[in-house]
């Protein structure tokens, strides 16, 4: 492992600089628990990691009623599921984020650094999807938002280019009869990688008993997470039932292109999404409920 020089800028400008003036030579590091060990692995190479933990608009974790939230891209998950209102406003996203790693990992790890980790099988990705978040970035030609489903462009990779970085990503406030969650199947009780995941959320009209809307999106089953927008729109003006659920079950299932490896079949993982579907669309119905 060759000798890497390491800088924390104190603002975005400064960031965006320093990672442009190295290109893809430079590594944005905020917890560092994908980075580092890619790095002493030989899977990435590097010339410079920039440390951005130090940048306070990354480090920002606010809620608005009329903005919703706001997550810095070095915000470790911790502080997500610790901050009850938080919690209590997006029950979905603490799903995800008590996930990534152990708990010692959480302390470290942010839901930004999973994202632009952009691993298919990536916890966080799922939920922000389903949740309608915006990843917003800074680079050397300005600021652009990007819908999350579009982030992700394959293994390790991103829409990010030379000098960008990742500010933050953005939630809208729940509506009221609103409900999200995320569920991942693993061989292990915790601390592994998923063999399938969904993240789910649903609008629900005043009543609680018909869909206005929902929102799917997969993890472990393709080159990316997979938005199935086809399975979440075939949801809109229905019945809560079981026949509803069931058919957004099979179209997800048909969104899910997966591959046989050490971890699961494409049959075992094609058939965990549609288990996984119609599970994270009851949690988020209970929710979307006040059950």
């Amino acid at each position: 492992m060759h000798a890497i020089d390491y800088v924390a800028p104190k603002s975005i400008q400064e960031a965006v600089e320093l990672m442009a003036s190295k290109g893809d030579q430079a590594r944005a590091m905020a917890g560092g628990t994908d980075l580092l060990v890619q790095l002493r692995g030989g899977r990435r190479t590097s010339e410079v990691v920039v440390d951005i933990k130090d940048i306070s608009e990354l480090n920002q974790l606010t809620y608005d009623s009329q903005k919703g939230l706001t997550i810095g891209a070095a915000v470790p998950c911790y502080k997500i599921y610790q901050d009850d209102q938080i919690a209590g406003l997006y029950p979905g996203l603490v799903d995800s984020a008590s996930l990534i790693g152990s708990i010692q990992i959480q302390g470290r790890a942010s839901i930004g650094g999973n994202l632009c980790n952009s691993a298919p099988s990536a916890d966080g990705i799922p939920a922000l999807i389903a949740l309608g978040a915006v990843a917003n970035v800074a680079g050397p030609n300005g600021n652009r938002e990007i819908p999350v489903e579009e982030f992700c462009t394959g293994p390790g990779q991103n829409v990010l280019g030379s000098g960008e970085i990742l500010v933050s990503v953005s939630i809208a406030a729940p509506q009221d009869k609103s409900g999200a969650a995320y569920l991942r199947f693993i061989p292990r009780n915790e601390m592994d990688i998923a063999v399938a995941g969904v993240g789910a959320s649903v609008l629900l009209d005043s009543s609680g008993q018909n869909f206005v809307s929902a929102r799917i999106a997969l993890a472990s089953v393709a080159p990316t997470p997979v938005f199935s927008k086809a399975a979440g729109d075939s949801l809109a003006g229905k019945p809560v039932s079981d026949d509803s659920i069931n058919e957004a079950a099979e179209k997800a299932m048909g969104d899910a292109k997966p591959i046989t490896d050490m971890r699961g079949t494409i049959k075992q993982r094609t058939h965990l999404i549609g288990v996984l579907t119609r599970r994270t669309l009851d949690n988020a119905i209970k929710r979307a409920r006040g059950e």
